[in-house]
């Protein structure tokens, strides 16, 4: 199949987004260096609402625009953090992920201006977040520190932060890689003292199912231990069918020996109840430990926990 001449790529307009857009651009070119590829920014509902995002509907105020300009035939397309991306709900109808790209770091970053670590920090401190997943944490390991409401790209919420705002920060290592701000790291946290969120680290790509031109070149992009362990994250958060108000965390991680496991953890929103699982594929395909898991969990309540959840 001859290749494009041009790709039209889709992309929230945030400086992360955009960063990451152009490493896609980088590793196209490298691939197939006679494709040019143009950029189409989109500031999504999601980034311009600073509120409260079960006022939006969820996640999917982060690409509902994006999706709508794929199909629309606007571009040929999408790039999405995956944690961005609902997986409560199938993608939209005419469109498919054709690549996941490797791994970047799953873990969370302390931003501190002292330099402290988590466990230095006084009680009262103030840690910016509005994620529902790092309050409950929080909650459970370090109930004298307190959390106020903070949205926005990662440079906001550093601005924010530098205005006093918040006495720290906890934003993800993977997106001060991206925009270059590692510098204001005072510690990475463990995913033992954080759990990530589903999908974290991982950049989808995102063609028309009719595509076949692009979804051919772009899809040797795509990383396969990527793939195994966003297939078993996405369908995990699928079956246990978790809101945007719902604290859940999780990880799949493919060992060098090709072994596929799934950590994955369902709190209370005060952290006060935590429900544990972590299972080993072994002859299980992705989607299947996915679901595994996550029917463990809701052997153990998850469903109760998380409809008694406002949202």
């Amino acid at each position: 199949m001859s290749a494009p001449e041009l790709i039209r790529i889709v992309s929230r307009s945030s400086p992360m987004a955009l960063a990451q857009v152009e490493r896609v651009r980088a590793e196209l070119a490298a691939r197939h260096p006679g494709i040019r590829t143009e950029v189409l920014p989109v500031t999504t509902s999601g980034d311009r609402w600073m509120g409260d995002l079960s006022a939006l509907g969820g996640k999917g105020a982060f690409t509902k625009e994006v999706d709508a300009a794929l199909l629309a035939g606007e571009a040929d397309l999408a790039v999405h953090c995956v944690k961005d991306v609902p997986a409560d709900r199938p993608l939209p109808a005419g469109t498919t992920f054709a690549a996941f790209l490797q791994r970047d770091d799953i873990r969370d970053a302390l931003i501190d201006p002292a330099g402290r670590t988590l466990d230095d920090l006084p009680a009262g401190s103030r840690i910016g977040t509005s994620s529902v997943r790092r309050i409950a944490q929080l909650a459970a390991s370090h109930p004298h520190l307190t959390c106020v409401p903070m949205r926005g790209n990662a440079g906001r919420r550093l601005a924010k932060l530098a205005g006093g705002e918040a006495d720290a920060l906890l934003l993800a290592v993977s997106g001060l890689e991206r925009i270059g701000a590692t510098e204001h790291i005072s510690e990475v946290l463990s995913v033992e003292t954080m759990c990530p969120p589903i999908g974290a680290g991982i950049l989808a790509l995102q063609c028309r199912e009719d595509d076949a031109t692009t979804i051919d070149a772009v899809s040797g992009l795509g990383d396969r231990n990527a793939w195994r362990e966003a297939t078993a994250e996405r369908m995990f958060l699928h079956v246990l069918q978790g809101h945007c108000n719902s604290p859940i965390a999780g990880y799949a991680r493919c060992e060098p020996s090709g072994d596929l496991s799934l950590r994955a953890k369902v709190f209370t929103p005060d952290g006060k109840r935590v429900l544990n699982a972590h299972e080993w594929a072994g002859p299980l395909d992705p989607a299947t430990l996915g679901t595994s898991v996550a029917v463990t969990l809701l052997r153990q309540g998850a469903r109760e926990l998380i409809d008694s959840i406002a949202h």
